[in-house]
């Protein structure tokens, strides 16, 4: 009789230290992804199946899942320059002759061949009864060549690096709310979580190694050393308003070409945006934005601090990105059709994130210290939304939050 992992590690006593021996235990099973059931109901369907995702968050393990018990299954990695080059001269009657009686395509890392979209849509026009699922960890380089290409015919998912949720299905809710401190240093990319003692390793490799692997074959991209910079910048500026002319200045880089390379990191999933939310006042900020890191053990590698969050001065900024990102996963999967923004005025009154969906808008503050969470709402906007809805969240009552 095999050992029941997830009910031992409800059963062990943990610390607020990381509970190396549980984490070994969830190494023997695969952490599941909430998007797994969704893309498992499109298998054999007659619609693309496109994942998007940054490197190493697990795509290619949830293809693994998904169609390793299937047969019928050709695989290829666009990383391959073979593959690279098939997908360069390929014509109908070649792929027809290379897929021979596969019923399903999988192109990981698709993003590598040019013209990728024309080439998808060959298959899924020539060969009926196949079905193309593709993978890519840059939409940069992916989604402009699908987005026309297979209108209709497709159905697109984002994957992140796993989730608090995702955690809390893996093990519980008490043991991985006490993992939080260490979630907002080393993050959640699936092999820093399965390589207790071993996360600033794995974290530099990823950092130096995977990261900048697709934004430096992007063709406009002049200065890569300016990419490292301006994500050190942004690293030092979460939770703060972000000026494009003041980064520019202390990097070097005119305030377009800061953009630009905002809009490459974004499509890369390295990094978000929250624009300023602006309708009903004049004196609200209607141009701003700030921008925030999918992952924390991402960006703290970045800045190479791995300090504990109660040695850290950067704490409230690390609680207000964690909760934020966290948040978004959720809404990605399972409220899609939300919007979400910050809101500030010029006499700075400001609420940390608003989302709104189906006309309901919902305020958002975030306090690190529960002592502080006494804050109210500021005047000026409730006055302006009276129907909106306002909370704090902490550490504490953070559980509803990220999973509800």
């Amino acid at each position: 009789m095999g050992i029941d992992s997830k009910n031992l590690i409800r059963n062990l006593e943990f610390t607020d230290v990381l509970p190396t021996f549980a984490t070994i235990l969830i190494l023997q099973e695969m952490i599941e992804r909430e998007q797994k059931k969704q893309i498992e109901r499109l298998i054999g369907g007659d619609k693309a199946v496109i994942i998007y995702g940054a490197r190493q968050v697990g795509k290619s393990t949830l293809l693994h899942q998904l169609f390793d018990d299937r047969e019928q299954v050709l695989w290829m990695n666009a990383d391959d320059l073979d593959v690279q080059r098939l997908f360069k001269d390929m014509t109908s009657t070649r792929i027809k002759a290379i897929l021979g009686n596969n019923r399903w395509l999988i192109v990981d890392e698709a993003q590598r061949i040019p013209e990728i979209g024309l080439r998808l849509k060959l298959v899924t026009d020539q060969v009926p009864g196949v079905q193309v699922v593709a993978t890519g960890s840059s939409s940069l380089l992916l989604a402009s060549g699908i987005k026309e290409s297979l209108t209709g015919r497709k159905r697109e998912f984002t994957i992140f690096p796993l989730s608090y949720k995702e955690m809390v299905n893996e093990t519980n809710l008490l043991e991985e709310h006490r993992m939080i401190p260490h979630r907002m240093v080393f993050g959640y990319y699936p092999e820093v979580v399965t390589s207790p003692g071993e996360e600033r390793e794995v974290l530099h490799e990823l950092s130096n190694s995977y990261l900048y692997k697709d934004i430096m074959t992007i063709d406009n991209i002049s200065k890569p050393d300016k990419i490292v910079r301006l994500l050190q910048a942004l690293a030092y500026q979460i939770g703060e308003q972000v000026s494009y002319n003041e980064i520019g200045q202390l990097i070097g880089l005119d305030s377009k070409t800061v953009e630009k390379y905002v809009d490459i990191l974004e499509k890369n999933f390295i990094i978000f945006r929250l624009s300023s939310f602006s309708r009903n006042l004049r004196n609200e900020l209607k141009s701003s934005r700030k921008i925030y890191f999918w992952d924390l053990g991402i960006r703290n590698a970045i800045i190479a601090n791995f300090q504990q969050v109660e040695n850290r001065a950067d704490t409230g900024a690390l609680w207000e990105n964690f909760a934020i990102a966290e948040r978004l996963k959720h809404l990605n999967i399972h409220q899609p059709f939300t919007n979400f923004w910050f809101w500030r005025t010029q006499q700075q009154r400001e609420i940390d994130f608003l989302e709104e969906s189906d006309g309901k808008l919902d305020a958002t503050e975030f306090k690190w210290n529960a002592r502080k969470a006494n804050v109210r709402c500021p005047e000026a906007f409730s006055k302006a939304y009276p129907q909106a809805t306002f909370k704090v969240v902490t550490p504490e009552n953070a559980d509803e939050f990220f999973i509800v």
